[in-house]
């Protein structure tokens, strides 16, 4: 092996560096020509032809000329010849060596380079992440592609009855006449969530459940870890509480990952079952968002309710259906055969007291097949479109962090020109020079990447923490799949062609001649160079123009929304949810007992109010019914809530006429009920409601009178417009209730109410169950979706427009330099130091402005696509554009003026003396 180190002492002896440097420059070369020959050896090159060769441009006159100009200023060039035979791979190996020794000898641009392109990546990557886990990944089962959900579609007016889940999609009698007539189906199964308490009496502590038929884990493939799950012959009418299937986060949770609590006792509401076996750790159940804890058989429902069971009630809608496939047959197909076999089970399951209106719309209803291989989702059905959105914005700030490098990678490229041209004297081709810096843009892409890959593991667990509350927990499966690694790795191609290509054959185009002759003044980009950063400049105020625009336009929607008026007040009421099932109460005792609780509760220090509510305004539950207006409007659908006296002064809603209940309204006198604005204005016009009757839709002989008509107030949900809404009260209920909810205020801290009341429902009875919610708290946790589109919008704008900023800093820095002779001339000639200030920011301002006009455009078509997000304002709302045009105004103003400043104090005999 030649003794380079001795060769190259030799060849730099008469620059006479200092000891220091010429350490740097003989390891620099060293490695430089030991690559060189190694690649020159494998290419078949003899070694004393290679050792020759390499020594004659070592000694070549232009070499030691370059490096006369070059030595003091940048590293060592990397002397490569351009041999058509050498080894692909050797050369690519030798250019990323040569890369990461650049990096690591500039640590100020790389660390800059890759956390713009960590943040950059690792922001697509999470709300890809996200998107990929709730709308695209199949579920963790057999062949999901073969499943397929069973519902009502295409019937405009379904359904009427009590719903107990967002995918409660059919009552117990359709789902028995389904499964009779199978036909493209291998097999079916139902199930229905509930939340089941584990404790026995005092605080609640709740297991999310599954009640699912006996085939369910048959027609998922999905087999047990230990024990055995549900079968058919666990799922028999009557079967009361017998076994349960635990997932398997709840068996590490709850019991440590014990095997042998199988054939131990689990208590649910109060009813122990024998735990029969564990799920797989892989199965999270059918819903995305939600996993569940324990899965018993659909035939144990009736021993959770006091109303008897749900299976035999046509107008209890509460099953989901899931089928698999036979061969051969795709959804498509079952829809047909479904459709077919609808009207017959409709007429056989028609509820007998629904009038001829009611019947004609049940009998309307059809049935078909929904490909069900990614599972249901509410999760899915709420976010989907935030995240396209979302992963349409951190898409634009990856755009402009690429913009961001390209502008330095241009600026090196500039630095760089002498060792470009002293490489293109010793031979190197101009694709050679391409590919050297494709190599260095490509190794900052893989370590941004990398380093944007664990960042969005991070971000991904923290933002779906962010959307679990404390009443329901999200879970969402993240492990990594082919997709994110496919998107994240697609990424870094992109990024490295995008901010890597452009630079690279800019700098490829160096004239050696001209660079080997550039004077100490330092090499300039030509002004086709200086156009492409100008270009992107102007892309990154675009781009970030439209990112501060959304960020404003989705902060004001959730203000809009935390701050309207809701009708009632918010703060200063706890929720408290009461379960007395297992207390076995007599229907006659029951209403004397909740009234007995609720005056307790009235009775603790520091209470101003309480009230018993079915309904909490905003709970994501509600009750609706149709109702008949005598000489009016016939079949109208209006929103219903069961009071106790006193829930308006507890919500502090106004009362605008008449009366509140009263405890006179008893289940023998004549029915009253109290009706909201909305309510008076779409049937009785501008005509006082007070004293006018309605009754139950086919039910003349359920009529009711109306007493008191209240102020509007949110019903469902904070975007809706108000609703016509009936109370009717409490005192005149019939039948038996299995719990109770408590709106308690208090001007007292909210927390150590708390307590107060655990005392007071003890007092009454100590088996009671309590669930705590305060009501503002839960208020906001209905706003979430808005507060993650205002918080992560408005993160992705500021990044924006921080790296916006450097990017303009740069150019008109680069700018300056560049004429930094014509400015000494021109104060040489007589202008000031303001004339000098001026055209500097005069530059800045036509790329700004230039920038704003783009991204105005841009902005005003990208904001159709987020209308439907908004509240309270437009997509193209004036104020927030001047706003975001204003505050794009004056970050361009701060980045331009410190090197405008810089310029105007340059000395000109200086600058002339530099000339």
């Amino acid at each position: 092996m030649p003794d380079w180190p001795k060769e190259i002492r030799a060849a730099i002896a008469p620059l006479n560096l200092d000891p220091a440097r010429e350490a740097e420059v003989v390891e620099e070369l060293s490695q430089h020509l030991r690559d060189r020959y190694d690649e020159m050896l494998v290419s078949g090159v003899a070694a004393d032809l290679a050792y020759q060769t390499l020594l004659s441009e070592l000694y070549d006159g232009a070499l030691l000329s370059g490096l006369k100009a070059t030595v003091r200023s940048a590293p060592p060039p990397l002397p490569i010849g351009n041999n058509a035979d050498e080894s692909i791979f050797a050369g690519i190996w030798t250019d990323l060596r040569h890369g990461a020794r650049l990096l690591r000898m500039n640590p100020g641009f790389a660390i800059i380079a890759i956390l713009s392109l960590a943040l950059g990546i690792g922001a697509n990557t999470t709300i890809f992440q996200l998107l990929d886990a709730v709308r695209m990944r199949t579920l963790p089962v057999k062949a999901p592609q073969q499943l397929a959900r069973i519902k009502i579609v295409n019937s405009p007016h379904c359904c009427r009855g009590d719903f107990y889940s967002n995918n409660a999609d059919l009552t117990g009698p359709l789902w028995n006449g389904i499964r009779a007539q199978l036909q493209g189906f291998a097999n079916i199964a139902a199930w229905s969530p509930f939340r089941y308490n584990l404790g026995r009496g005092g605080e609640a502590h709740y297991a999310d459940a599954l009640l699912v038929s006996g085939d369910f884990f048959n027609v998922l493939g999905v087999q047990p870890l230990l024990g055995r799950l549900i079968s058919p012959a666990d799922d028999y009418k009557g079967c009361g509480a017998q076994g349960v299937v635990l997932s398997y986060p709840f068996w590490q949770r709850e019991y440590g990952g014990r095997p042998e609590i199988i054939g131990s006792k689990l208590t649910l509401d109060g009813h122990p079952f024998q735990i029969m076996g564990i799920a797989p750790p892989s199965f999270y159940g059918i819903e995305v968002g939600r996993n569940f804890d324990v899965a018993a058989p659909l035939c144990s429902q009736p021993i959770f309710s006091t109303k008897g069971g749900l299976m035999d009630s046509p107008r209890s809608w509460w099953l989901a259906v899931i089928g698999r496939l036979k061969p051969g047959w795709t959804t498509e197909r079952a829809s047909a055969q479904l459709d077919a076999i609808a009207p017959g089970i409709f007429a056989a399951t028609l509820p007998a007291e629904y009038d001829a209106i009611a019947k004609k719309d049940y009998l309307s209803f059809h049935l078909g097949a929904l490909p069900a291989a990614t599972g249901v989702s509410s999760l899915r059905e709420e976010y989907e479109d935030p995240l396209w959105i979302l992963l349409a914005l951190s898409g634009l700030v990856l755009l402009i962090a690429c913009a961001n490098l390209a502008n330095l990678m241009l600026a090196r490229a500039s630095v760089r020109q002498r060792e470009m041209a002293l490489r293109l004297t010793l031979g190197a081709s101009r694709s050679r020079l391409i590919r050297q810096l494709l190599a260095e843009s490509l190794l900052l892409a893989a370590i941004g990447t990398a380093v944007g890959a664990v960042l969005a593991q991070i971000l991904s667990r923290v933002l779906v923490a962010f959307l679990s509350t404390q009443q329901t927990r999200t879970f969402v499966e993240l492990t990594p799949d082919w997709r994110m690694l496919g998107f994240a790795a697609g990424l870094a191609i992109f990024t490295c062609i995008l901010f890597g290509l452009t630079p690279a054959i800019q700098a490829s185009r160096t004239e050696p001649g001209i660079a080997l002759k550039a004077a100490g003044r330092g090499a300039t980009a030509g002004r086709e160079r200086f156009m492409v950063r100008r270009a992107l400049v102007v892309s990154q105020v675009a781009l970030s123009l439209v990112l501060m625009t959304g960020g404003f336009l989705f902060a004001q929607t959730f203000r809009n929304l935390a701050e309207m008026n809701t009708g009632f007040q918010q703060d200063h009421i706890l929720t408290v949810n009461i379960d007395y099932s297992t207390l076995k109460l007599s229907p006659d005792s029951q209403m004397a007992f909740r009234r007995d609780l609720l005056d307790r509760m009235r009775a603790i220090p520091g209470v101003t109010s309480a009230a018993e509510a079915l309904v909490v305004p905003m709970n994501h539950a509600g009750w609706n019914d149709n109702i008949d207006i005598p000489d009016g409007p016939q079949r109208q659908l209006v929103a219903f809530n069961r009071i106790s006296p006193g829930y308006f002064q507890t919500m502090q809603t106004p009362m605008l006429a008449g009366r509140d209940f009263a405890a006179t309204d008893t289940p023998k006198s004549p029915r009253v009920a109290i009706v909201s604005e909305a309510f008076g204005c779409r049937f009785f016009g501008r005509a006082n409601p007070l004293g006018k009757l309605f009754h139950d839709a086919g039910e003349p002989s359920t009529i009711w009178l109306i007493v008191g008509l209240v102020k509007d107030a949110k019903y469902w949900k904070m975007r809706e417009d108000p609703e016509p809404t009936v109370f009717v009260s409490f005192t005149q209920a019939n039948g038996p209730e299995p719990d109770s909810t408590l709106m308690i205020r208090s001007d007292e801290p909210l927390l150590p109410l708390i307590s107060s009341v655990k005392q007071a429902a003890n007092e009454v009875n100590p088996a009671m169950v309590l669930n705590f919610t305060v009501f503002k708290t839960q208020i906001r946790e209905g706003l979430l979706r808005e507060q993650l589109m205002a918080m992560l919008s408005g993160f992705f704008g500021a990044l924006a427009v921080i790296l916006a900023m450097v990017g303009l800093y740069g150019v008109i820095s680069y700018m300056v330099v560049q004429r930094r002779n014509e400015i000494g001339v021109r104060m040489a000639l007589g202008a000031s130091r303001g004339n000098i200030l001026a055209m500097i920011l005069r530059e800045a301002a036509i790329l700004l402005g230039i920038g704003l006009a783009v991204g105005t455009l841009l902005a005003l078509v990208a904001g159709n696509a987020a209308a439907s997000l908004l509240y309270g304002l437009k997509p193209r709302d004036p104020f927030t554009f001047i706003v975001a045009i204003l505050g794009m105004t004056v970050v361009a103003f701060i980045a331009s003026l410190l090197p405008a400043r810089r310029a105007a104090s340059v000395h000109p005999m200086v600058a002339l003396r530099d000339e």
